[in-house]
């Protein structure tokens, strides 16, 4: 054995090459004007817990504590998640029409870590996989580091952001290894119908392809709407739903999330259910102290902080729409659910206006507001804005947006 080295020459791996974040890439452009006196608003991020307005319920905090002054909870946890945490899961989410059991549950660290797994165990470099146009910038980056092609289906905008149904199927072809369904929506905020889920794994279910769910905002729907878990749908198609507890229960540094395995006829019992476990190894379990605490928090959380969340989120909404609605040149389009929205800019009745990332750059520039351009979900033109901010914040947001395309108008 023996090496020509002569010199210091270490090169990052394919993988970490592969490695993006779009978000950072554009937003990492967008800088702030020393000169600007107005307080900086920030309506991009999607982290619930920085304006103080919502809080998790103080139970939440009580089975956290109980647990870390049991001393109980400080060693490893079982690879995939203990058995108390993956029962109160599987409890939790059972439902007669997609029943689950412990095994059946994956813990993760964070959602995001439960969609890595799920992108790990289903695909293969050279696949596909298909992800929603506009949608969270992460499905294609962690396809990326699996050397995974990304192709996007269309959401239609004056459809309440449903599924191109038509150009979906078309994507598909032998090499496709998932369609990633995310509902309720983060950038969009939709909602979709038991009706056109139904239409969505019919497609599924006739190319044999498997779906990951991200369900993340499951539940966090407004009045008038309802969230249905594709696995209730159909008793074919396999799927593999991820979830947490960062946005229902507001913790979303907890990094707590897992996957649950709805298997249909054996689909996944061959490879994936026991891909799934083995994967698990790698990182030995998230927190676990949040584990310990998770039967408590899962089973003792009361109704009326759900509702409360929801509440303060449809009072958002309705501000929201009202008031971007009264700007010329902005077409908001209504959420149904989660904390986000998508708002449409007519760039032609703008003077100086380039495109999305323009608006953007100059918006925080001029009036010190942060926007996320559509660019960041792969739909320009359109600027997502989070719906979690005080609404006395939202107000002066709405306000210095009034003021910024007044003076950009034609």
């Amino acid at each position: 054995m023996s090496s020509d080295r002569n010199s210091w020459n270490i090169k990052a791996s394919r993988t970490a090459h592969q490695a993006h974040n779009p978000i950072r890439a554009i937003v990492d452009k967008l800088k702030l004007n020393p000169n600007v006196t107005k307080p900086l608003i920030s309506l991009s991020i999607g982290d619930p817990t920085i304006f103080g307005n919502f809080n998790t319920d103080p139970s939440i905090n009580e089975a956290v504590s109980r647990q870390l002054d049991s001393y109980r909870a400080n060693g490893y946890p079982p690879a995939d998640g203990t058995l108390a945490a993956r029962a109160a899961i599987a409890e939790a989410n059972n439902d007669p029409s997609a029943p689950v059991a412990p095994n059946d549950v994956i813990l993760a660290n964070g959602c995001s870590g439960a969609l890595e797994m799920c992108i790990n165990v289903l695909c293969n470099e050279g696949q596909n996989i298909l992800v929603p146009r506009p949608g969270f910038s992460l499905y294609a980056s962690l396809a990326a580091t699996r050397f995974v092609e990304t192709r996007y289906y269309n959401l239609l905008p004056d459809e309440d952001w449903q599924v191109d149904l038509k150009q979906l199927e078309s994507l598909i072809d032998e090499k496709t290894s998932a369609i990633l369904v995310n509902n309720p929506s983060n950038p969009c905020g939709s909602v979709y119908s038991k009706e056109h889920l139904q239409a969505i794994l019919a497609i599924a279910e006739k190319h044999h392809v498997p779906i990951i769910a991200d369900e993340i905002y499951h539940d966090l729907v407004f009045k008038g709407r309802e969230s249905y878990r594709m696995a209730t749908l159909t008793d074919s198609v396999p799927i593999l739903s991820v979830g947490g507890l960062a946005k229902k229960w507001l913790v979303p540094g907890w990094r707590i999330g897992w996957i649950l395995i709805h298997d249909r006829h054996g689909a996944f019992a061959q490879e994936v259910h026991h891909g799934l476990h083995q994967l698990a190894q790698l990182i030995l379990g998230p927190n676990s102290l949040i584990q310990a605490a998770l039967p408590d928090i899962l089973e003792k959380t009361p109704a009326s902080f759900y509702q409360d969340t929801i509440k303060q989120l449809e009072k958002n909404v309705d501000l929201s729409i009202r008031e971007l609605s009264k700007i010329n040149g902005l077409k908001p389009v209504n959420p149904q659910g989660a904390m986000y929205m998508m708002v449409g800019i007519d760039i032609e009745k703008f003077k100086d206006i380039e495109s999305d990332v323009d608006f953007g750059a100059k918006l925080l520039d001029e009036e010190n507001v942060v926007c996320l351009p559509g660019q960041c979900f792969q739909y320009p033109n359109y600027i997502r804005l989070v719906l979690t901010p005080t609404y006395d914040r939202l107000e002066e947001a709405f306000k210095r947006l009034d003021e910024f395309c007044t003076r950009h108008r034609k």
